[in-house]
């Protein structure tokens, strides 16, 4: 529990303190609304392209110390945006940040992949998964905190040192996972014996784009679902910022309402495992994503109303609710299209292409506010949303939720069996 969990905890604690702040931090230092839509996509752009090398890094130098190499580069990135002068310095942070979160996620998931005994894996990868909304639940609320205290925003980047500090220390003084877990299971990659969480994300991260190619067919239907899906979640967690902004609420009230967010979405993460396993990946797959889109076009009206603070506040609780059942689908619907005798590759093609939804999303929310409204941002994002659940309506059951070429008769036969 300890080496493996609670260094996630204190990590995503970080990572949740500065989410809601980043376009608050980037608006006091004089940008504009598409520049701090811009810099708070850098963080997403961070993560897609930090995935890229992590799998090769943490192969090499494996899986803790991965961890505080990436703790590290996080507090030099936190250094930075603290001590930011303009936005383009503030940016650089937040692109830091992103690598560091890209590289520390891989390496944690390799980490129960190697320590944690067979029979519990998946239970520790759900509770793995249940941390980091644990975080974005902690986090805004200590923000608002400090900033009450401190009345600045970058003064939330301090909990995300301390954070980042905090893991360091513990990685480094706990025991080796191997006295406390035992022998590890491994793996062979390139003729080189290594642990089988390092050997997993190396096969990963191998001829990526080759993969990308060779499987374009699927990722070409379900992938684009999936980019759909990740983009919406991270559309979410810039524009609430952003539209706490423009319409000018406080900073610290815009923490402790995306923090109660959080909590809603903290509360429902297990929900949507068990309503996939009773009633199939559509009946959380596209309520979730029909619920985010209708959340964004909801959010685009409001904009001049006399009560758009309010409206604020429920289209926030709304888009919580929509996307906590919908906690664990990317990667369950990768798991379901995998080669189940070597998944790796493909699940390594598959979260790089549901990446692309994630940094491509913020990016079109910037660009849009550029050219036109913040509101038109958040209406064509909400489309966006209506399409990708189309999309997961038509593909889903093609390639996953395929009807049994076998009659009634059949399955009550192997069932008396």
């Amino acid at each position: 529990m300890v080496p493996a969990i609670l260094p996630t905890v204190l990590f995503s604690i970080g990572e949740g303190a500065i989410i809601p702040i980043i376009p608050i931090a980037a608006d006091n230092l004089g940008a504009s609304l598409a520049i701090a839509g811009l810099i708070a996509a850098l963080l997403m752009v961070g993560e897609l392209f930090g995935n890229i090398p992590s799998g090769w890094v943490i192969a090499r130098v494996g899986e803790r110390p991965a961890m505080i190499g990436a703790a590290a580069l996080s507090i030099v990135g936190a250094t930075i945006c603290v001590s930011a002068s303009n936005p383009l310095a503030l940016g650089s942070g937040i692109l830091l940040l992103g690598l560091s979160a890209a590289v520390f996620a891989l390496a944690r998931h390799a980490f129960m992949t190697s320590f944690v005994p067979l029979p519990y894996r998946a239970r520790a990868l759900s509770t793995l998964g249940g941390t980091f909304r644990l975080g974005f639940f902690i986090g805004p609320f200590i923000t608002a905190g400090l900033i009450a205290i401190t009345g600045t925003a970058s003064s939330a980047f301090w909990v995300h040192i301390v954070a980042c500090v905090g893991v360091v220390i513990m990685l480094v003084t706990l025991r080796d996972p191997t006295t406390t877990f035992g022998a590890v299971r491994t793996g062979r990659v390139g003729g080189r014996r290594m642990r089988e969480g390092e050997a997993l994300v190396e096969r990963e991260s191998a001829g990526l784009f080759r993969t990308v190619f060779e499987k374009r067919g699927v990722l070409g239907r379900m992938g684009v679902g999936a980019a759909i899906i990740m983009a919406l979640r991270a559309s979410r967690q810039v524009m609430l910022p952003l539209w706490a902004v423009s319409i000018g609420i406080g900073d610290s009230t815009t923490a402790i309402v995306i923090g109660i967010a959080a909590a809603v979405d903290f509360a429902l993460f297990y929900t949507g495992g068990a309503i996939m396993d009773r009633f199939g990946r559509l009946w959380t797959a596209v309520p979730s994503v029909l619920g985010l889109g209708i959340g964004h076009i909801a959010l685009a009206f409001t904009h001049d109303l006399s009560a758009n603070t309010t409206w604020f506040v429920i289209v926030a609780i709304f888009l919580a609710l929509a996307n906590g059942p919908g906690s664990g689908i990317i990667m369950t619907l990768g798991s379901d299209l995998a080669d189940p005798r070597d998944p790796a590759p493909f699940l390594g093609a598959w979260r790089f292409t549901a990446g692309l939804g994630g940094a491509g999303a913020p990016l079109m929310i910037a660009g849009i506010t550029a050219a036109v409204s913040l509101s038109a941002a958040a209406g064509a994002v909400g489309a966006l949303g209506i399409l990708g659940a189309f999309v997961l309506l038509r593909y889903v059951p093609r390639y996953i939720e395929r009807p049994s070429p076998r009659g009634p008769r059949d399955e009550r036969e192997d069932l008396a069996q």
